[in-house]
């Protein structure tokens, strides 16, 4: 199969043939019709994760349909229309058992710990607690974003920030994840106030549900002392104009960032909560001093298990989510390297779907 390989962190991947997935027990192999670019995939790729064994294949949020059953896997069959989330729990743990396959010690992410989605194929392990089916009227590349950021923000907003309508909700960061937590905080009668450095990510936040925008000031040496409107807004003006508002009752990073998780907790009303969604790799100092005399909630995120996709696609279902309008570029495997390299500086606004 053809698939995209990192062979060095940090130099550009090339697409070459590899051998397809073998099915093993309890697994199946799915033919990917779609796969998301992601910010994790490019973290992955600059050596951020440590599971990762080189040579590698990234990719981590998909869907396809299944082209091999392995033994001892039933109700599912060849030529099924699934999705799975980005955690492949083990189905067998205590978290598991408890309903928390999102934080399953023993699990595998495509991508990451075993060869993921940039690819013609890639296995489902675990498939009985893993898979998800497609409404037949869902198309691969909206479903792809189900599998990460679209299950991981609906998650982080009206599970575990438990978000509720008319609460103030800051989101920093755009991108996909933030857009689509943007979507689901809107949808929740939320008065949604969007944050980002690109215009045109602040445009369709906007477009998709957001009550305020507030352009960012990049970062670099020229940030402090550029004062053309062009430039943004700075990091202090950021917070002053949640503050005026009113302060925001949860703060979400939908990026990953110590500057922005500043700014986030600056930002929340007393006793507001916080959901750390985007990946700290660097880690981050915390003000613990507010955080207690606050009373504020530092929240963590991590996906969405699959036996809690029903109650969002009901939603999709119904019209009141769309996930389809995050998507605004679809790309080859071929186009897949370069445009994995530039997704820190260069990547179109909304989410980018491969299609191998």
């Amino acid at each position: 199969m053809r698939a995209v390989v990192i062979s060095e962190y940090g130099v550009l991947p090339e697409v070459r043939e590899v051998a397809e997935p073998a099915v093993a027990d309890g697994s199946v192999v799915l033919k990917v019709e779609a796969t998301g670019l992601c910010r994790s995939d490019w973290h992955g790729w600059m050596g951020h994760d440590s599971d990762i064994v080189l040579p590698h294949v990234p990719g981590h949020e998909l869907a396809g349909t299944i082209a091999a059953v392995g033994p001892g896997v039933s109700g599912w069959a060849v030529g099924d229309r699934v999705t799975t989330p980005f955690i492949c729990a083990c189905g067998a743990c205590e978290q598991c058992l408890e309903g928390n396959q999102q934080v399953c010690p023993n699990q595998l992410q495509p991508g990451f710990n075993y060869w993921g989605s940039f690819a013609e194929y890639v296995a489902v392990p675990y498939a009985a607690v893993n898979l998800v089916r497609l409404p037949d009227d869902m198309d691969f590349a909206t479903a792809a974003g189900l599998g990460c950021r679209f299950a991981t923000s609906y998650r982080a907003v009206h599970q575990v920030g438990q978000v509720a309508a008319g609460e103030r909700v800051a989101i920093f960061g755009c991108g996909g994840v933030g857009l689509s937590a943007v979507m689901i905080a809107s949808a929740l009668g939320a008065e949604v106030i969007a944050v980002d450095t690109n215009p045109e990510a602040l445009a369709l936040a906007r477009d998709y549900g957001a009550t305020h925008t507030i352009q960012a000031q990049r970062s670099g040496p020229d940030a402090a002392t550029d004062t053309s409107p062009a430039a943004g807004t700075s990091p202090a003006a950021a917070v002053d104009q949640i503050r005026d508002l009113g302060g925001a009752h949860v703060t979400i990073d939908a990026l990953g960032s110590s500057a922005i998780v500043q700014q986030a907790l600056q930002s929340l009303r007393p006793r507001g909560r916080h959901v750390q969604v985007g990946l700290l790799p660097q880690g981050v100092q915390l003000d613990v001093g507010r955080l207690i005399g606050q009373e504020l909630s530092w929240l963590g995120s991590h996906g969405m298990p699959a036996h809690a996709y029903p109650e969002m696609l009901n939603l999709v279902a119904t019209g009141n989510l769309n996930p389809a309008r995050l998507i605004t570029r679809t790309i080859t495997l071929e186009e897949t390297p370069t445009a994995l390299a530039a997704l820190p500086t260069a990547t179109p606004a909304g989410v980018t779907v491969i299609t191998p």
